[in-house]
């Protein structure tokens, strides 16, 4: 096999985030190269930087022989990072929601229902994984169903593109339906087996996945916390105070409890690697609970308006301490697109008075959802050693874009203008690795 290095040199506006700018946008939390080199060796950052600099220390047969895509003119940024999403969801985007638990009943059940058929799960991982890259979505935090087997379907379309990953098998012993219904006990093997399997293989990272406390028994979330205390390298993904029918279902379930976020705290799966989506109406009292255990929050804002479950404060969340990341919520999320997503983030920040500023949206499109998901090591930057996948953007992907942007005077309107008028259509190629796996 060929040791021979693998290097590509990246040309464009290069925007990433080095730590949050908090509401006041610190300018020290970002670095913006107009003109700027991305050094790539071996999948990995090796420099990024002014144009100039960097080529002006790269040997003439270095460069020569390195892999170069010019995206001059473009901005280039992390491949962006959707912290909750059901791929088994996809086929029921659009439909008619009301909302969450008549959502739940009417088009999540029978759509899970249909992966009992492994080939059902396959189509829909390869669907998934590829509308995934085409919207510059190079990361993703994925609910499977109670199936192993779509756990299976899932990894190897990710695995095949060389993706870093979250996926688990939904854990579910009650309140479902018969076909879609595992046991403590089948749940805890299950989950063991996929693990074995695909924790650690390649860039995939196994999340254990009670879908939310309501289907889970007593007996099924201790023995699932018992497996998360006892692998401090898993990470857990579920569902907490999206609506407040949901909520008083949990009051009434467990009446011992003092609220939904206890009910996981009591059986061990509030901690660090954990991640909550929705968290709409959460008491202060369990933000200063989720930040002191390192639990973060994945805001949903598209699917949140669709099934009308409420706004989440971003603001509020982030100021007790909290990580929050970006999500699409497919099939609930109405969109693949976390540019579209992180418009809707924008209008539901208004309604709390604390509206997200454009230097604060693309970092929790970004390392935000890194850090949320505790991939930062690996992924949400361009820091030398992080590994290089990114997405480019077109800046006047369409004509209404186009005519703003040649009217803007900084790179916060750019990339306002950006977050709010644009879409799957200002991607231009998302590279993983390095490599570009799509383009248009």
């Amino acid at each position: 096999m060929s040791t021979k290095k693998q290097d590509v040199l990246v040309r464009g506006q290069i925007l990433h985030y080095l730590t949050d700018p908090g509401p006041g946008d610190d300018p020290a939390a970002w670095e913006y190269f107009d003109d700027g080199a991305l050094w790539i060796v071996d999948g990995h950052v090796q420099s990024v930087g002014p144009w100039a600099a960097v080529t002006a220390n790269l040997a003439p047969q270095v460069r020569k022989a390195a892999s170069f895509h010019d995206h001059s003119g473009k901005l280039v940024l992390p491949g962006l990072v959707d912290t909750h999403i059901h791929y088994p969801q996809a086929g029921v985007m659009g439909s008619f929601g009301r909302q969450l638990l008549d959502w739940l009943n009417d088009y999540t059940f029978p759509a899970e229902a249909r992966f009992a058929d492994y080939s059902e799960a396959e189509k829909s991982a390869a669907f998934v994984v590829d509308r995934l890259l085409a919207h510059g979505t190079t990361t993703a935090s994925v609910f499977a169903t109670v199936h192993a087997h779509s756990v299976d379907a899932f990894f190897s379309a990710a695995e095949a593109k060389g993706l870093r990953m979250l996926c688990g098998k939904v854990l579910m012993d009650r309140h479902c339906p018969d076909d879609l219904r595992d046991s403590a006990a089948s749940s805890r093997a299950d989950s063991q087996a996929l693990i074995e399997r695909w924790h650690g293989r390649g860039r995939l990272g196994y999340s254990l996945t009670p879908r939310f406390a309501p289907t889970s028994t007593r007996e099924q979330l201790q023995a699932t916390g018992e497996l998360f205390q006892a692998r401090p390298d898993l990470h857990l993904q579920t569902h907490l105070a999206e609506n407040p029918a949901e909520i008083a279902w949990v009051q009434q379930l467990f009446p011992e409890r003092s609220s939904y976020l206890d009910v996981y705290a009591h059986y061990g799966l509030l901690g660090p690697r954990s991640i909550y989506g929705h968290c709409i109406h959460l008491t202060p009292a369990e933000r200063a609970d989720m930040a002191a255990a390192g639990a973060a929050a994945a805001f949903c804002p598209t699917s949140n308006l669709f099934l009308g479950s409420g706004f989440f404060d971003y603001a509020a969340s982030t100021a007790a301490g909290m990580r929050v990341g970006l999500a699409t919520d497919v099939g609930g999320g109405t969109s693949f697109s976390l540019i579209r997503t992180l418009g809707q983030a924008y209008e539901i920040s208004q309604t709390h008075a604390t509206p997200l500023s454009p230097m604060r949206g693309w970092y929790l499109a970004t390392l935000g959802g890194a850090r949320a998901l505790y991939l930062d090591a690996h992924i949400g930057n361009f820091q030398p050693g992080r590994e290089a996948d990114f997405v480019v953007l077109d800046w006047a992907a369409t004509p209404e874009l186009a005519w703003r942007m040649e009217r803007t005077r900084s790179l916060a309107e750019r990339l306002f203008a950006l977050m709010i008028l644009g879409d799957e259509r200002c991607v231009v190629a998302t590279h993983v690795m390095g490599e570009r796996v799509w383009s248009k």
